[in-house]
């Protein structure tokens, strides 16, 4: 989550080792939830695994997804591969401020829709996404997700994987090149 977050404008602090409050770097922002937001609201500590099943940005995500990326990241672990959670479920709220501060960011709603979606249409929000931090685990994924029925959704995200059972037996659908893309993210 650190480098999403970094890259819209949001600063992670840790408060002990097992919370994490997400900051806006601008203090104006519409959403009505002010202060930190916490785990409650879906933001995950530094380190936290597929297998922190207490944190509610994994507690929350669909349990087959969930399954399948303790499934690969086992799998990876055996190679030396370790999977570390970014982001995963969100809140409403949560969402709502990476949307406003990506507008704010790259000064458009089309531009920002390539990079973040609204919370009526997040994958994040309805338990369906989660990314996976360090380059190495990525490449992992993107090499052998499949198998476990993972796939890389947008071109542009190489830490963004939902689950797309079939991709077991057919391997992963073409990617969209990026959200605002993705058909689903269109209200």
């Amino acid at each position: 989550m650190l480098g999403i977050a970094a890259s819209i404008g949001y600063q992670l602090t840790a408060s002990s080792a097992s919370t994490a409050s997400v900051t806006l770097s601008s203090p104006s922002l519409s959403t009505g939830h002010r202060g930190p937001l916490g785990e409650a609201d879906g933001a995950v500590p530094d380190g936290t695994t597929v297998f922190d099943a207490w944190i509610p940005g994994l507690a929350n995500l669909d349990p087959d997804l969930v399954a399948a990326l303790r499934r690969a990241a086992t799998a990876a672990a055996h190679d030396g591969v370790a999977f570390r959670v970014d982001s995963g479920w969100r809140s409403p709220g949560y969402q709502a401020r990476l949307r406003e501060e990506a507008v704010e960011k790259y000064g458009s709603e089309e531009e920002a829709s390539r990079w973040v979606a609204t919370p009526d249409t997040s994958a994040h929000v309805s338990g369906e996404a989660i990314d996976i931090g360090g380059s190495d685990a990525a490449a992992w994924l993107s090499e052998r997700g499949a198998a476990y029925g993972l796939c890389q959704v947008y071109a542009n995200e190489p830490w963004h994987y939902e689950l797309r059972p079939e991709a077991r037996a057919g391997g992963c659908p073409s990617m969209y090149a990026d959200a605002a893309h993705d058909p689903r993210t269109r209200q």
